[in-house]
Protein backbone atom coordinates (compact mmCIF):
# COMPACT_ATOMS: atom_id res chain seq x y z
CA UNK A 1 0.00 0.00 0.00
CA UNK A 2 1.42 3.41 -1.06
CA UNK A 3 1.46 5.56 1.91
CA UNK A 4 2.23 9.91 2.20
CA UNK A 5 2.75 11.58 5.29
CA UNK A 6 3.69 15.04 5.62
CA UNK A 7 4.90 16.94 8.63
CA UNK A 8 6.59 20.55 9.49
CA UNK A 9 3.67 22.89 9.40
CA UNK A 10 2.94 25.04 12.26
CA UNK A 11 2.60 28.61 13.14
CA UNK A 12 4.91 31.25 12.09
CA UNK A 13 4.89 34.83 11.95
CA UNK A 14 4.64 36.62 8.36
CA UNK A 15 8.62 36.49 7.00
CA UNK A 16 9.05 33.72 8.92
CA UNK A 17 10.26 30.13 7.33
CA UNK A 18 9.01 26.65 7.78
CA UNK A 19 10.49 23.10 6.04
CA UNK A 20 7.67 20.56 5.47
CA UNK A 21 8.23 16.80 4.56
CA UNK A 22 6.26 14.23 2.94
CA UNK A 23 7.64 10.51 3.30
CA UNK A 24 6.41 8.35 1.08
CA UNK A 25 5.95 4.62 1.51
CA UNK A 26 4.91 1.53 -0.71
CA UNK A 27 6.45 2.52 -4.09
CA UNK A 28 9.92 3.15 -5.51
CA UNK A 29 10.16 6.69 -5.00
CA UNK A 30 13.27 7.50 -7.05
CA UNK A 31 10.89 6.30 -10.08
CA UNK A 32 8.12 8.86 -9.58
CA UNK A 33 7.40 12.96 -9.98
CA UNK A 34 6.32 14.63 -6.59
CA UNK A 35 3.90 17.06 -6.05
CA UNK A 36 3.34 19.79 -2.96
CA UNK A 37 -0.33 21.40 -2.96
CA UNK A 38 -2.16 23.99 -0.63
CA UNK A 39 -5.83 24.45 0.71
CA UNK A 40 -6.29 27.98 1.41
CA UNK A 41 -9.66 29.61 2.50
CA UNK A 42 -9.95 30.85 -1.36
CA UNK A 43 -8.84 27.68 -3.72
CA UNK A 44 -6.90 24.73 -4.30
CA UNK A 45 -3.62 25.42 -6.03
CA UNK A 46 -0.69 23.42 -7.15
CA UNK A 47 2.40 24.94 -5.48
CA UNK A 48 5.40 22.80 -7.03
CA UNK A 49 6.27 19.92 -8.91
CA UNK A 50 9.85 17.80 -9.01
CA UNK A 51 10.51 15.25 -11.46
CA UNK A 52 12.58 12.38 -10.73
CA UNK A 53 15.27 13.58 -11.74
CA UNK A 54 15.35 16.39 -9.62
CA UNK A 55 13.85 19.49 -11.97
CA UNK A 56 11.15 21.65 -10.01
CA UNK A 57 8.67 24.12 -11.23
CA UNK A 58 6.36 26.47 -8.96
CA UNK A 59 3.51 28.39 -9.05
CA UNK A 60 4.00 32.04 -9.65
CA UNK A 61 3.01 33.20 -6.42
CA UNK A 62 5.66 31.08 -4.57
CA UNK A 63 8.84 31.25 -6.87
CA UNK A 64 11.33 32.98 -5.28
CA UNK A 65 10.45 32.02 -1.45
CA UNK A 66 9.85 28.37 -1.81
CA UNK A 67 12.43 25.61 -2.78
CA UNK A 68 11.28 21.85 -3.22
CA UNK A 69 13.89 18.93 -2.56
CA UNK A 70 13.49 15.24 -2.31
CA UNK A 71 16.19 12.76 -1.23
CA UNK A 72 15.69 9.28 -2.56
CA UNK A 73 17.80 7.42 0.15
CA UNK A 74 15.20 8.60 2.15
CA UNK A 75 11.62 8.46 0.23
CA UNK A 76 10.98 11.64 1.36
CA UNK A 77 10.27 15.00 -0.71
CA UNK A 78 10.71 18.58 1.14
CA UNK A 79 9.46 21.83 0.97
CA UNK A 80 11.14 24.67 1.72
CA UNK A 81 8.65 27.98 3.16
CA UNK A 82 10.67 30.86 3.16
CA UNK A 83 9.81 34.73 3.24
CA UNK A 84 6.05 33.45 4.40
CA UNK A 85 3.07 35.52 4.49
CA UNK A 86 -0.54 35.70 5.53
CA UNK A 87 -2.04 34.68 2.52
CA UNK A 88 0.28 31.25 2.45
CA UNK A 89 -2.09 29.63 5.05
CA UNK A 90 -3.49 26.81 4.60
CA UNK A 91 -3.17 22.92 4.43
CA UNK A 92 -0.50 21.69 2.30
CA UNK A 93 -0.38 17.96 0.57
CA UNK A 94 1.66 15.98 -1.43
CA UNK A 95 0.93 13.59 -4.10
CA UNK A 96 2.26 11.18 -6.47
CA UNK A 97 0.70 10.29 -9.53
CA UNK A 98 1.14 6.53 -10.28
CA UNK A 99 0.11 5.70 -13.93
CA UNK A 100 -3.30 3.97 -14.08
CA UNK A 101 -4.64 4.69 -10.40
CA UNK A 102 -5.96 8.01 -9.43
CA UNK A 103 -3.34 10.67 -8.07
CA UNK A 104 -2.72 9.71 -4.46
CA UNK A 105 -2.60 12.56 -1.37
CA UNK A 106 -1.60 12.91 1.74
CA UNK A 107 -3.78 13.77 4.55
CA UNK A 108 -1.57 17.12 4.80
CA UNK A 109 -0.09 19.64 7.36
CA UNK A 110 -1.06 22.92 8.62
CA UNK A 111 0.78 25.90 7.79
CA UNK A 112 -0.59 29.29 9.38
CA UNK A 113 0.87 32.70 8.89
CA UNK A 114 -0.19 35.00 11.69
CA UNK A 115 1.22 38.00 13.77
Amino acid sequence: EVQLVESGGGLVQPGGNLTLSCEVSGIKFSDYVMYWARQTSKAFQWVSTITSGGDASYADNVKGRFTISRDNNKNTVYLQLNSLKTEDTGVYSCSIQIPGRPQLRGRGTQVTVSS
